[in-house]
């Protein structure tokens, strides 16, 4: 265990190593300089030259990396060039909606994905096979901004049921800002559902074709138990691979929906962050996400232990 432990973290530094080289190159090739912009158009090449020393732009690329590798060590992602004030700062002041809508979202999709796939594969070729099989395509070829729209006429605009975007107001309770969610939610939930549905019927197909179901079947237990005792149990290992790996595109794809719906999130921070090249809060946000899809599917393989005692190290 020891030995599997070393390995899967040393592979995750190697990972992460990787992922900060691409990343500053990524940041420094896209056209654009980030003092200009934030000077604007009034500013004198003198002025723009200085504000570029101060922040240590006018060093070599290979100099402004070693710089920045060694506020990594520190546990230091850098400040920010336009919010004037650390990166760490920044991203955990709009972390919480993020991952609330992260976390509503997924929930949303496990539990239409998840029963939806186990009927589909339980009543294969049959009309409700045909129809979930044919929601998880529509999820999956809707835009999520399209959906979004929809949602906020129907269900804001329409009915008044829900705000039409914002995270609440300052000092709102935990129920209110919720209540903000539940949309956004249900965009990223509904069309996320298409995949789980899709896993699930594949690896709930894949089982109940097994032996084991059917002596199951043959000593007259109801059919419930064989499907969700003997049959689900045992189909739940890629379930719950695209449930975590779901979870992490929740956090680093949500970019669009938290847009649409004005969510002062992660997100929306690095949209802003690249429209201003502010390339201390491009580089902290993408390698703080970067981390948690490694850390994800990290536990991923930790849970397979669990579901699945068959699973060893």
């Amino acid at each position: 265990m020891l030995k599997y432990l070393l390995s899967r973290l040393g592979g995750m530094a190697l990972v992460m190593a990787i992922v900060a080289v691409l990343v500053f190159l990524l940041t420094r090739a896209a056209p654009g300089d980030p003092v200009a912009v934030l000077l604007g158009d009034q500013a004198t090449p003198a002025d723009i030259a200085r504000v570029r020393v101060q922040y240590g732009l006018d060093q070599p690329l290979l100099l402004q990396f070693g710089y920045w590798l060694r506020e990594l060590a520190q546990g230091n992602l850098g400040d920010s060039i336009f919010l004037q004030r650390p990166v760490t700062q920044a991203l955990w002041e709009r972390a919480e909606p993020t991952f609330l809508l992260a976390l509503l979202a997924v929930g949303i999709a496990a539990l239409i994905g998840v029963p939806c796939g186990v009927l589909s594969a339980v009543f294969r070729g049959r009309f409700i096979d045909q129809f979930f099989t044919g929601l998880a395509m529509l999820g999956a070829s809707i835009p999520s901004f399209w959906m979004g729209l929809v949602l906020i006429q129907i269900f804001a605009v329409g009915m008044g049921w829900f705000p039409v975007s914002g995270y609440g107001e300052p000092g709102a309770p935990l129920l209110a800002r919720l209540h903000t969610l539940v949309l956004p939610a249900l965009v990223l939930g509904l069309l996320n559902s298409a995949l789980i549905i899709r896993f699930t019927r594949a690896s709930m197909l894949d089982v109940l074709g097994e032996d084991y179901v059917r002596t199951a079947r043959s000593k007259g237990l109801p059919e419930g138990v064989v499907v969700f005792k003997h049959a689900l149990r045992n189909a739940l290992v890629p379930i719950v691979t695209v449930l975590g790996l779901t979870v992490a595109l929740m956090i680093g794809g949500a970019v669009i929906t938290e847009t649409v719906f004005g969510l002062p999130g992660v997100g929306n921070l690095v949209v802003n962050a690249v429209l201003r090249r502010d390339y201390p809060v491009i580089q902290g946000a993408l390698l703080v996400i970067a981390a948690i899809y490694v850390l994800i599917n990290f536990f991923i393989d930790l849970l397979y232990m669990l579901v699945d005692p068959r699973v060893k190290v």
